[in-house]
């Protein structure tokens, strides 16, 4: 009995202790110091508490492209539709990292209203964001983006990007070869 109490006191002191950093680390994603809303924005990607979503939508708009990026990140992780509709934008921003970590993002989400604005990624000026391109859209199992697809392999002349190409191909015709 005594042994259940304490088990029972000490799972109740957890938890109240992740209640406490949820709230510490929401308050911080708005911190004026870079540092604290970077590891804000990283260790609510890792808590898996939904609670976690609406503050770091919100962190999307940050004025430091780095805290978006991991802000995009940690969104992919908790993997909550609600998060489609502020990521899409940022498939279009200047910043390289912001459509990256977008595309990245949502395809690790797999709603399908990222399909149709993914597909001009296939056609970035940088490598790294056509490879999440084609890597989300091949999470995706749209059959419709297969002639794309095969239209951007067609132009492709990096290696890495055709990889990747291919293996978004192969994951929605499920055919071994390519």
């Amino acid at each position: 009995m005594e042994m259940e109490r304490s088990v029972k006191r000490l799972m109740e002191d957890r938890e109240k202790r992740r209640e406490e950093n949820l709230g510490k680390y929401i308050e911080q994603l708005s911190h004026e110091n870079i540092s604290y809303r970077l590891r804000a924005a990283e260790a609510l990607g890792a808590c898996a508490d939904m609670r976690a979503v609406e503050p770091l939508i919100a962190a999307l708009h940050d004025r430091e492209n780095e805290v978006r990026w991991v802000a995009t990140q940690a969104l992919g992780k908790l993997r909550d539709a609600r998060a489609v509709e502020p990521l899409l934008p940022l498939l279009t921003d200047s910043d390289r990292w912001a459509r990256r970590g977008a595309a990245w993002s949502l395809g690790e989400i797999g709603d399908p209203r990222a399909v149709d604005p993914l597909l001009p990624l296939l056609a970035d000026k940088k490598m790294d964001v056509r490879i999440a391109a084609a890597d989300a859209l091949g999470k995706l199992h749209d059959p419709r983006v297969a002639g794309a697809l095969s239209a951007a392999l067609e132009g492709e002349e990096e290696p890495e990007v055709r990889t990747a190409i291919r293996r978004a191909l192969r994951e929605i015709t499920g055919e071994a070869e390519l």
